[in-house]
Protein backbone atom coordinates (compact mmCIF):
# COMPACT_ATOMS: atom_id res chain seq x y z
CA UNK A 1 0.00 0.00 0.00
CA UNK A 2 1.39 3.66 -0.76
CA UNK A 3 1.78 6.18 1.40
CA UNK A 4 -0.74 8.74 0.93
CA UNK A 5 0.55 12.83 1.30
CA UNK A 6 -1.10 15.41 2.38
CA UNK A 7 -1.18 19.28 -0.19
CA UNK A 8 -2.20 22.55 0.50
CA UNK A 9 -2.44 25.25 -2.51
CA UNK A 10 -4.15 28.85 -1.80
CA UNK A 11 -5.96 29.39 -4.97
CA UNK A 12 -6.44 33.14 -5.85
CA UNK A 13 -9.56 34.30 -7.45
CA UNK A 14 -9.65 37.83 -9.05
CA UNK A 15 -11.17 39.85 -11.45
CA UNK A 16 -13.75 42.67 -11.77
CA UNK A 17 -16.89 43.68 -9.03
CA UNK A 18 -20.05 41.29 -9.71
CA UNK A 19 -18.59 39.34 -12.28
CA UNK A 20 -19.53 35.89 -9.84
CA UNK A 21 -16.49 35.04 -7.98
CA UNK A 22 -17.76 34.50 -5.31
CA UNK A 23 -20.69 32.14 -6.84
CA UNK A 24 -18.67 30.69 -8.51
CA UNK A 25 -16.70 29.55 -5.25
CA UNK A 26 -19.68 28.73 -3.16
CA UNK A 27 -20.91 26.80 -6.53
CA UNK A 28 -18.06 24.20 -6.77
CA UNK A 29 -17.23 23.99 -2.84
CA UNK A 30 -21.04 23.96 -1.40
CA UNK A 31 -23.58 23.47 -4.97
CA UNK A 32 -25.15 26.08 -4.16
CA UNK A 33 -26.18 29.66 -6.15
CA UNK A 34 -27.49 32.90 -4.03
CA UNK A 35 -29.50 35.26 -6.75
CA UNK A 36 -28.67 38.39 -4.32
CA UNK A 37 -25.37 40.40 -4.92
CA UNK A 38 -23.49 40.79 -1.73
CA UNK A 39 -20.23 42.66 -2.84
CA UNK A 40 -16.70 41.28 -0.72
CA UNK A 41 -15.09 43.09 1.14
CA UNK A 42 -11.36 43.28 0.85
CA UNK A 43 -11.46 38.92 0.91
CA UNK A 44 -13.38 36.16 1.71
CA UNK A 45 -11.87 32.66 2.15
CA UNK A 46 -13.17 28.95 1.72
CA UNK A 47 -11.17 26.01 1.95
CA UNK A 48 -12.43 22.49 0.41
CA UNK A 49 -10.66 19.14 0.92
CA UNK A 50 -10.19 16.57 -2.25
CA UNK A 51 -8.62 13.53 -2.76
CA UNK A 52 -6.38 12.42 -5.75
CA UNK A 53 -5.56 8.89 -5.84
CA UNK A 54 -5.19 8.81 -2.51
CA UNK A 55 -3.67 12.09 -1.77
CA UNK A 56 -5.55 14.80 0.15
CA UNK A 57 -5.70 17.98 -0.90
CA UNK A 58 -6.72 21.27 1.35
CA UNK A 59 -7.53 23.99 -1.36
CA UNK A 60 -7.72 27.73 0.42
CA UNK A 61 -9.85 30.05 -2.53
CA UNK A 62 -8.88 33.56 -1.24
CA UNK A 63 -12.02 35.44 -3.07
CA UNK A 64 -10.14 38.84 -3.67
CA UNK A 65 -12.36 42.28 -4.27
CA UNK A 66 -12.59 43.46 -7.26
CA UNK A 67 -13.42 47.07 -6.88
CA UNK A 68 -10.73 49.58 -6.61
CA UNK A 69 -11.26 50.35 -2.98
CA UNK A 70 -9.25 47.47 -2.15
CA UNK A 71 -6.26 48.26 -4.41
CA UNK A 72 -4.05 48.61 -1.47
CA UNK A 73 -4.83 45.19 0.03
CA UNK A 74 -4.39 42.76 -3.02
CA UNK A 75 -0.44 42.71 -3.31
CA UNK A 76 -0.92 41.02 0.83
CA UNK A 77 -3.94 38.79 -0.22
CA UNK A 78 -1.90 37.39 -3.48
CA UNK A 79 1.33 36.43 -1.39
CA UNK A 80 1.94 32.20 -1.36
CA UNK A 81 -0.43 31.28 -3.89
CA UNK A 82 0.13 28.65 -5.76
CA UNK A 83 -2.34 29.44 -8.70
CA UNK A 84 -5.10 31.86 -9.67
CA UNK A 85 -8.32 32.19 -11.35
CA UNK A 86 -9.04 34.81 -13.49
CA UNK A 87 -13.16 35.58 -13.65
CA UNK A 88 -14.65 37.81 -16.43
CA UNK A 89 -18.50 38.13 -16.99
CA UNK A 90 -19.93 37.55 -20.40
CA UNK A 91 -22.55 39.74 -20.06
CA UNK A 92 -23.41 41.99 -23.07
CA UNK A 93 -23.34 45.19 -21.33
CA UNK A 94 -20.65 47.89 -19.54
CA UNK A 95 -19.62 45.62 -16.42
CA UNK A 96 -18.84 42.20 -19.59
CA UNK A 97 -16.61 44.97 -21.67
CA UNK A 98 -14.92 46.38 -18.90
CA UNK A 99 -14.21 42.91 -17.15
CA UNK A 100 -12.97 41.71 -20.64
CA UNK A 101 -10.47 44.81 -20.77
CA UNK A 102 -9.39 44.08 -18.03
CA UNK A 103 -8.46 40.71 -17.85
CA UNK A 104 -4.20 41.77 -19.10
CA UNK A 105 -4.94 44.24 -15.92
CA UNK A 106 -5.43 41.50 -13.64
CA UNK A 107 -2.71 38.74 -15.01
CA UNK A 108 0.03 41.46 -14.84
CA UNK A 109 -0.90 42.32 -11.11
CA UNK A 110 -0.79 38.48 -10.18
CA UNK A 111 2.38 38.08 -12.05
CA UNK A 112 3.63 40.63 -10.63
CA UNK A 113 3.35 39.05 -6.97
CA UNK A 114 3.38 36.14 -7.25
CA UNK A 115 5.47 35.10 -10.45
CA UNK A 116 4.86 32.42 -12.91
CA UNK A 117 1.85 30.07 -11.52
CA UNK A 118 -0.64 28.58 -13.26
CA UNK A 119 -3.75 30.85 -14.02
CA UNK A 120 -6.94 29.44 -15.79
CA UNK A 121 -9.21 32.50 -16.98
CA UNK A 122 -13.59 31.91 -16.08
CA UNK A 123 -15.68 33.06 -18.93
CA UNK A 124 -18.47 33.49 -16.19
CA UNK A 125 -22.51 34.07 -16.89
CA UNK A 126 -22.70 31.48 -20.07
CA UNK A 127 -26.47 31.36 -18.71
CA UNK A 128 -27.15 35.02 -19.32
CA UNK A 129 -25.33 34.95 -23.42
CA UNK A 130 -26.56 32.83 -26.39
CA UNK A 131 -23.50 30.50 -26.37
CA UNK A 132 -24.09 29.89 -30.16
CA UNK A 133 -23.20 33.64 -30.84
CA UNK A 134 -20.15 34.04 -28.86
CA UNK A 135 -17.24 35.16 -30.55
CA UNK A 136 -14.40 32.84 -28.99
CA UNK A 137 -11.93 34.19 -31.00
CA UNK A 138 -10.62 36.46 -28.93
CA UNK A 139 -10.54 35.24 -25.81
CA UNK A 140 -8.87 32.22 -27.77
CA UNK A 141 -6.37 34.59 -28.89
CA UNK A 142 -5.67 35.96 -25.58
CA UNK A 143 -5.03 32.91 -24.12
CA UNK A 144 -2.62 31.31 -26.39
CA UNK A 145 -0.89 35.23 -26.16
CA UNK A 146 -1.08 35.18 -22.45
CA UNK A 147 -0.26 31.86 -21.51
CA UNK A 148 -3.14 30.64 -19.55
CA UNK A 149 -3.51 27.29 -18.23
CA UNK A 150 -6.68 27.26 -20.23
CA UNK A 151 -9.74 28.87 -20.00
CA UNK A 152 -14.09 28.00 -19.39
CA UNK A 153 -16.67 28.82 -20.02
CA UNK A 154 -18.40 28.78 -16.53
CA UNK A 155 -22.51 29.47 -14.94
CA UNK A 156 -22.81 29.63 -11.40
CA UNK A 157 -26.05 29.82 -11.38
CA UNK A 158 -26.74 26.47 -13.59
CA UNK A 159 -22.81 25.08 -12.98
CA UNK A 160 -21.99 24.70 -16.68
CA UNK A 161 -18.27 24.53 -16.68
CA UNK A 162 -17.65 25.05 -13.24
CA UNK A 163 -16.32 21.89 -12.00
CA UNK A 164 -14.66 20.58 -15.08
CA UNK A 165 -12.46 24.14 -14.64
CA UNK A 166 -11.88 24.31 -11.26
CA UNK A 167 -10.90 20.46 -11.65
CA UNK A 168 -8.08 21.60 -14.39
CA UNK A 169 -6.41 23.98 -11.83
CA UNK A 170 -6.44 21.42 -9.36
CA UNK A 171 -5.38 18.74 -11.33
CA UNK A 172 -2.64 21.42 -12.28
CA UNK A 173 -1.10 21.85 -8.99
CA UNK A 174 -1.36 18.33 -7.62
CA UNK A 175 0.76 16.83 -10.60
CA UNK A 176 3.53 19.63 -10.24
CA UNK A 177 3.78 19.29 -6.70
CA UNK A 178 3.38 15.82 -6.89
CA UNK A 179 6.08 15.23 -9.07
CA UNK A 180 7.71 17.99 -6.93
CA UNK A 181 7.57 15.65 -3.75
CA UNK A 182 8.61 12.30 -4.98
CA UNK A 183 12.25 13.85 -6.04
CA UNK A 184 12.99 14.82 -2.63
Amino acid sequence: MKDSQKFGFKITIIGEGSVGKTSLIKKFTLGSFQKEYIKTIGAQFSEYDAEISGDTIRLLFWDIAGQDDFLFLRPSFYRESRAAIIVYSLEENDLGKRSFEHITDWLEDIKKYCGDIPIVLFANKVDLIEENNLNKTKIQELVKERDFLGYYLTSAKTGQGVHEAFNTIINKLYSKYKALSSEL
